[in-house]
């Protein structure tokens, strides 16, 4: 099956079937389509995959920020323990997950108690 808009591109112009953005494979009929993007053309597919490359950046950061979160509360109970007092304070997670909610919706209280929970450990 030939694709006819595939002659109106500049090769190596991004998004075009030549694109290094824009990986190909093979589909059922011969011809070739954007890799594993779901998009329907090669200017979509650079984009997309472009896109995904900065979420994956960004998602490195983000378990960074977790793990450094994740240690800075083990220390807070540690010294909090260590003085006679409790693993957990419960008014201050209602603090951060009224925080969160509120920057983020409902999707804010899971992310926040998610962020608890791993912050809890196993002291």
């Amino acid at each position: 099956m030939n694709d006819t808009r595939s002659n109106q591109h500049t090769p190596d112009a991004p998004g075009t079937p030549d694109s290094p953005a824009a990986p190909r494979t093979a589909d059922a009929a011969g011809g070739t389509r954007p890799a594993d993007t779901g998009a329907h053309t090669e200017a979509a597919a650079a984009a997309i995959t472009t896109t995904r490359s900065r979420i994956d950046e960004l998602d490195e950061r983000i378990i960074a920020l977790v793990r450094e979160r994740t240690a800075a509360s083990a220390a807070v109970q540690q010294s909090r323990i260590a003085s006679g007092g409790r693993r957990v304070n419960l008014s201050r997670e209602t603090q951060i997950v009224g925080r969160y909610t509120r920057e983020l919706g409902r999707p804010g209280t899971t992310l926040a108690m998610t962020l608890l929970e791993l912050g809890r450990g196993r002291i």
